[in-house]
Formats: structure tokens, C-alpha cells, sequence
């Protein structure tokens, strides 16, 4: 079965998890190069959500002492997401995280039936 190409000329499933390499950047990336495939799109899209999410998480907490203790659950959580969503990516799954997998899906398909 062969895979739905991308804008790079690439699989779609090469590129969906290539949304989450480098977190929030590549899901901006990948959100700014892809305009026609709707898997890459929410993909990127989620990966845009969850790693911001974290990563503006992680600067409140480092800025307040008393809660300093969760960056390393932070951190934690973060690396299991990352690692989860690239496999889910690679096997070609439109694997939602609860919240910002819906939030995802909704702005990539609300996008799609404007347009």
C-alpha cells in the first residue's frame, strides 16, 4: 500500500512524526510547509499544543520556588508525550491526546471546511 505523498515529496507518515522532533518549532514548521495533507497538519498541530503547553509550563515553574519540585515530572512527562507521539505518528495513527488532540482535529479540519 503506498503512502499519501506530502508537500516535501515525502511519506506522510515520515513527515507527521518529523512534527515532533524538535517539539513546538517543528510543529510551527510543519504547519507553515504543509498546506494540503490533513494527517501532517494535525499532527503538527498537536505537536505545536503540547509542547508549547510544556514548555511554558516548565518556565512557570521554574520561576516559582515553591512548585520547583515538578520540572523533573515536567520533564518526564514530556519525554514519554514526545517519544509516544512520534511512534504513533510513524505507524500512521491519528493518535489524539485527550484536550489538545481534540483542540488539534478542530482547528485542522474547522481550517479544512472554511477553505
Amino acid at each position: 500500500m503506498e503512502k499519501n505523498k506530502t508537500i516535501l515529496g515525502i511519506d506522510e507518515n515520515i513527515e507527521a512524526l518529523l512534527c515532533y522532533v524538535l517539539g513546538w518549532l517543528t510543529g510551527i514548521v510543519f504547519l507553515l510547509l504543509e498546506k494540503e495533507n490533513l494527517f501532517v497538519r494535525f499532527h503538527a498541530m498537536q505537536s505545536l499544543v503540547v509542547f508549547l503547553a510544556l514548555f511554558i509550563l516548565s518556565l512557570i515553574v521554574g520561576w516559582i520556588p515553591i512548585i520547583g519540585f515538578l520540572s523533573p515530572i515536567i520533564f518526564l512527562v514530556g519525554v514519554i508525550l514526545w517519544i509516544l507521539l512520534m511512534l504513533k505518528a510513524f505507524q500512521g495513527e491519528m493518535y489524539k491526546l485527550p484536550w489538545a488532540g481534540e483542540f488539534a482535529e478542530n482547528q485542522v479540519f474547522k481550517k479544512n471546511d472554511q477553505g
